[in-house]
């Protein structure tokens, strides 16, 4: 059995980054951009993929993302503030 092929991509014209694993929309984390700021706003990950640490992926990637784009991070979104709570070394570029 192979692992399955896991991207994280941005779609700006949604406004989300969208979790792909092996090519099939498997959840997103979408965001509003104010000025210099990606606000977080909603995270979820399809029920069929649960359990993977689909959703840690999906944060990192979007959040890595974000933060090379020298967006300032404001996690509106529970899930991502959570994730950047367990990940201190994200905390110096967030906003609020």
């Amino acid at each position: 059995m192979t692992d399955p092929a896991i991207e994280v991509r941005d779609n700006p014209d949604e406004d989300r980054y969208e979790l792909l694993v092996d090519g099939v929309l498997a959840g997103v984390a979408e965001y509003r951009d104010r000025e210099d700021r990606r606000i977080f706003v909603h995270t979820v990950v399809e029920k069929a993929y649960g359990g993977r640490g689909l959703g840690n992926r999906l944060a990192k990637g979007a959040l890595d993302d974000a933060l090379a784009r020298d967006l300032h991070v404001v996690p509106r979104c529970p899930f991502i503030r959570a994730w950047l709570e367990r990940h201190p070394d994200y905390a110096a570029r967030l906003v609020g």
